[in-house]
């Protein structure tokens, strides 16, 4: 477990290096200390980016902030976005944070995204009193998610519970003795925390 873990910080970490910034606002991610691209010339690569390469950084930041989303699972996302009403972007971060892995980090259940995804394919979350273990499935507000009681007691969710480093956003109400998180409302794009600038200036 301490092994698969330590591959998953690398794995963050080299993907923090690969977009140049600390998309997790992680305390140890390694661009805070070097702000380069990983390879030998990564830090000269300061290359004027144009419209289209800083649109795709913006697609690829989310990608990875969402633990790494593949791109058929964010089309899917994106096209049921753009097809309803309102603002495409916002419509698009609302449906992100609604995954149920997303949601799960979010309410600091757990210490990170990837943490989340595993957390819920080993069936220890209920989604209104179902055991529901898919992380993309889409909670809608209103809809309770709670650990269940026998992983409540798991090193890295007391861990996650007791850390200083991530607030709740106000989209959600979370019940730490209950370990339940009420999925309050969609929220729009300046309603969620990230430690980074996530669209395209």
């Amino acid at each position: 477990m301490e092994y698969a873990m330590s591959r998953r910080h690398s794995a963050k970490y080299k993907i923090d290096r690969r977009v140049g910034e600390n998309i997790w606002g992680r305390p140890k991610s390694p661009v805070n200390k070097r702000p380069s691209r990983p390879g030998q010339h990564g830090a000269n690569n300061r290359r004027k980016v144009s419209d289209f390469g800083m649109q795709l950084m913006a697609k690829q930041k989310l990608k990875f902030y969402y633990g790494d989303i593949t791109e058929k699972q964010f089309r899917r996302t994106f096209d049921e976005a753009n097809r309803r009403k309102g603002n495409t972007a916002e419509n698009l971060i609302g449906l992100l944070e609604s995954r149920l892995d997303a949601f799960v980090y979010r309410s600091k259940f757990v210490p990170t995204v990837f943490a989340a995804r595993q957390f819920v394919n080993h069936g220890h979350v209920l989604v209104n009193g179902v055991k529901t273990n898919i992380g993309s499935y889409c909670l809608k507000p209103g809809d309770v998610v709670q650990i269940r009681e026998k992983s409540r007691n798991m090193a890295l969710v007391l861990e996650a519970l007791g850390s200083p480093e991530r607030d709740l956003p106000e989209y959600l109400e979370v019940d730490p003795k209950a370990m339940t998180s009420t999925y309050i409302r969609m929220p729009s794009l300046s309603d969620v925390p990230y430690p980074v600038q996530m669209k395209k200036k």
